[in-house]
C-alpha cells in the first residue's frame, strides 16, 4: 500500500526530517529558471500545507514530495521539453531518500507523488498525498501569480508578448511564439477541470476567474481597444 499515516507523537521526529529534505532539495535549483525556481517550491509547499490537513494527508510525505517535486526540472529546461522532469525527479527522489530513516511505503508514496505530480501519459495521483500535490503545483499555475510566470517563461524561452498572427493552438512550445496568451489558451484555462481534490477545487475557482478577466482586458489593450 502507498497510502500510510504519521504515528501520534512523531511530530519533532518529522520537522527533522523535513528539514533534511528541504535542504537536500534547494540544493538543486542553484542555476534554476526564475519561472520554475525555488520560490515556486515554497510556495506549492505552502499550498500543500493548506489543502493536505482538509484532505487527511500524511504530512511527511506530501511536504517532502513538495519540496522535491521539481527537483528534475533544471534537466528538462536544458533539453528544451525533450526530458520529463517528473520522471528524473522521481528517479533524482529516490536517491535523495535512500539514506533517510523513512519507513520504505512512505519512501515509495513520496516518490509516486514526484512521478504523478505532471500527470502525463496516463500516471495518474493514486494516493492522498500525490492529489493534494498535484493540485497544489498546478494552483500555482494559474491565478495572479500563474499569470506572471507564465511571461517569466515567455520571457526565459525569448518569446514575443504576443502574435496574433499566429493561432495559439498551432504555435510552436518552445518558441518565439510561446507566449503568455499561449499557455493560458493551451494549459492554464484547462487547469480548474483537472484539479483533483474538494479545497483544491475551491481555490481554483478565484484563481481562475482572475486569468480569465486579466487576458479579456491584455487583448482589448493590445489591439488598442482598452
Amino acid at each position: 500500500m502507498l497510502n500510510t499515516r504519521i504515528e501520534p507523537g512523531a511530530n519533532d521526529e518529522t520537522d527533522a526530517l523535513l528539514s533534511d529534505i528541504r535542504r537536500m532539495a534547494r540544493g538543486f535549483f542553484e542555476n534554476a529558471r526564475g519561472s520554475h525556481d525555488w520560490e515556486h517550491t515554497l510556495r506549492v509547499h505552502a499550498l500543500c500545507q493548506r489543502i493536505g490537513p482538509k484532505e487527511g494527508a500524511d504530512r511527511l510525505v506530501v511536504e517532502a514530495a513538495a519540496y522535491l517535486h521539481d527537483i528534475g526540472r533544471s534537466d528538462q529546461d536544458a533539453s528544451d521539453g525533450a526530458l520529463c522532469h517528473a520522471v528524473r525527479g522521481a528517479q533524482k527522489a529516490q536517491a535523495v531518500l535512500t539514506p533517510l530513516a523513512i519507513g520504505a511505503a512512505r519512501k515509495e508514496n513520496i516518490v509516486h507523488c514526484v512521478r504523478a505530480h505532471r500527470f502525463r501519459d496516463d500516471y495518474a495521483p493514486a494516493t492522498v498525498e500525490a492529489r493534494v500535490l498535484f493540485d497544489a503545483d498546478k494552483l500555482d499555475a494559474i491565478g495572479a501569480v500563474g499569470v506572471a510566470r507564465a511571461y517569466l517563461f515567455a520571457g526565459e524561452l525569448g518569446a514575443c508578448l504576443h502574435n496574433p498572427n499566429v493561432p495559439p493552438d498551432r504555435a510552436d512550445a518552445y518558441s518565439r511564439d510561446d507566449t503568455g496568451y499561449r499557455e493560458f489558451v493551451v494549459k492554464l484555462s484547462k487547469i480548474k477541470t483537472r484539479i483533483l481534490t474538494r479545497e483544491g477545487k475551491r481555490l481554483a475557482e478565484a484563481r481562475h476567474a482572475f486569468m480569465e478577466r486579466f487576458f479579456e482586458r491584455f487583448l482589448e489593450e493590445y489591439a488598442g481597444r482598452g
